[in-house]
């Protein structure tokens, strides 16, 4: 038997038998076991004089959540790259300083290509979540989506930190045209975006666990 099934069988045991939450506790620390392992096998069972003790719900993980999540991640990995590609061409052709800024055709044909795939993907996979969440609340304690939201979080994170970076960068160079000004709204635009949707549905997945 594996220790953390060793020490659950034993918070179970112990709570069935009607000891304290602090006597386990206590009991468990004069043993050797850590604080936040001691918490952990406690938070595992609802506080409540009921017996046999009633199971908290747990996260989980899960193999197809798992695909779901990654090709999601993915299709959003590509929307917010191509759009911040084609807003870049585009901006080159509207505002450079240099007349008739040289943009390859090829660059945002690609760009508008990957869109066109990825954002109804992300769209559709996005709505289908909504979906599962409503249908089964359940599903937001699922390890993997918070691992994708916080994967989110992260790289949106160093995009908006990248983006404040070059645009004090710029400013101090006085080289802050306003083709580059445009250029770093779009990115914190797109990063914001990315950002602010997921700290919402991250923080809404823990307060409800």
């Amino acid at each position: 038997m594996k220790p953390t099934e060793q020490l659950a069988q034993f918070t179970r045991e112990a709570l069935i038998s009607g000891q304290s939450r602090d006597e386990i506790a206590t009991a468990l620390r004069e043993a050797g076991w850590a604080d936040s392992e001691v918490r952990d096998a406690l938070s595992a069972w609802s506080d409540t004089d009921h017996i046999p003790p009633v199971p908290r719900p747990r996260p989980y993980v899960s193999a197809r959540e798992a695909f779901f999540y990654a090709l999601m991640f993915v299709a959003l990995s590509m929307t917010a790259w191509h759009i911040v590609d084609l807003g870049f061409d585009l901006i080159k052709r509207w505002l450079s300083d240099t007349p008739r800024a040289y943009v390859s055709n090829r660059s945002m044909r690609w760009s508008i290509a990957a869109l066109m795939v990825f954002f109804p993907l992300f769209l559709l996979m996005q709505r289908a979540e909504v979906r599962k969440l409503a249908r089964d609340p359940s599903h937001k304690r699922s390890i993997v989506r918070k691992w994708f939201g916080y994967c989110a979080l992260f790289f949106s994170s160093l995009a908006l930190l990248g983006d404040l970076l070059g645009a004090i960068y710029s400013l101090l160079s006085g080289e802050l045209t306003l083709e580059f000004i445009a250029q770093l709204l779009l990115v914190a635009a797109v990063a914001g975006t990315v950002f602010g949707y997921f700290q919402g549905a991250m923080k809404e997945a823990e307060d409800g666990h």
